[in-house]
């Protein structure tokens, strides 16, 4: 049972208008307790980090299509996935973030060596079960 995390940094851009952006830094946190998720940690300069969580599945199709419904909108920007367009809706605005594609696909490459797509499910059911065996071994002793 593995409970490793992996964590990645990522400079994006985050887009104030056509003609203004800046770089800002964001941590990226993937937990096999939390498999379906990931956690984009944004350091904007001068003011407190924010953390989003978004679905991994909805991360990886977005590197390849228009992706995302609700808060979180993910796009490859040009033909190859060389950038994404990440967009995040919440009640104070908008913000649209670009970032490069190879250390998403990097970032998404491990998670998916600790957990792989599809098999998300599987993890939680070998934890259960180990914790029903453990919680009868307890009560037989």
């Amino acid at each position: 049972m593995q409970h490793s995390t992996v964590q990645g940094h990522l400079v994006m851009n985050l887009v104030v208008s056509h003609e203004l952006s800046f770089s800002i830094v964001a941590d990226l946190a993937y937990e096999p307790g939390d498999p379906y998720a990931v956690r984009f940690t944004f350091h904007p300069p001068g003011d407190a980090p924010v953390t989003w969580v978004f679905a991994r599945e909805l991360l990886l199709d977005g590197l390849g299509e228009p992706s995302g419904e609700g808060d979180v909108h993910i796009h490859p920007v040009g033909g190859e996935p060389a950038e994404v367009r990440i967009v995040l809706h919440s009640p104070g605005g908008d913000a649209v973030l670009h970032a490069s594609a190879a250390p998403l696909i990097a970032f998404l490459a491990r998670t998916d060596r600790l957990v792989p797509m599809g098999q998300e499910h599987i993890g939680r059911e070998l934890d259960a079960r180990l914790a029903d065996i453990l919680r009868g071994c307890e009560n037989a002793g």
